[in-house]
């Protein structure tokens, strides 16, 4: 595995002007790699698409809408029960539908807020940002610092390092949900 070094661009016009920098620095063609990275979520790593099975915050929602229906429902049947002689036997019924129905709107307030973590869970990690990402791997320690000069220079709207393997241009074992090492 070599040291990777990565920046982020907005457009395509920076990211080839920063290829060809790192190429006149003296990187090899071989070992630099430019793709467009999409936003995160967006990686299609599952099999459904996404970056995860279940979206960040919602693992207790299934729950949240069972509590609402069941206490809705069940208000709704007593109050329904209660007016009876008024709404005839349809009344119970018709209330414990319209409970439950307000149970499981009432079950979204559980709800996490954006950014608010999980009981228990790990803390939220930096993500990559949506654009241009060229990278160059080398396997001298002293190559970090020019790599990182060409990118400050041009602009990058951050660079971050990695381990891996980049080989005619592809770097094979990126993995967009793995958090970024950023070091700019």
């Amino acid at each position: 595995m070599s040291i990777i070094i990565a920046g982020h661009f907005q457009t395509q016009d920076e990211a080839d002007a920063a290829s060809q920098a790192l190429a006149q620095a003296g990187f090899s063609r071989e070992r630099l790699s430019t793709f467009y990275l999409s936003q995160a979520g967006q990686h299609d790593i599952t099999p459904i698409g996404g970056d995860n099975q279940l979206s960040p915050g919602a693992k207790e929602t299934p729950a949240g809408v069972v509590q609402g229906h069941l206490t809705g429902g069940a208000v709704g049947a007593i109050v329904g029960a209660a007016t009876a002689p008024v709404t005839g036997p349809a009344g119970p019924i018709v209330g414990g539908l319209v409970g439950a129905h307000v149970g499981s709107l009432f079950s979204f307030s559980k709800m996490k807020e954006a950014g608010e973590g999980e009981e228990g869970g790990r803390a939220p990690v930096e993500q990559r940002k949506a654009g241009m990402l060229v990278a160059v791997a080398f396997d001298e320690a002293g190559d970090e610092s020019r790599a990182v000069d060409v990118f400050r220079r041009l602009g990058a709207v951050q660079i971050e390092r990695a381990r891996g393997n980049i080989a005619n241009g592809d770097w094979a074992d990126f993995d967009a949900s793995q958090p970024p090492d950023i070091i700019h």
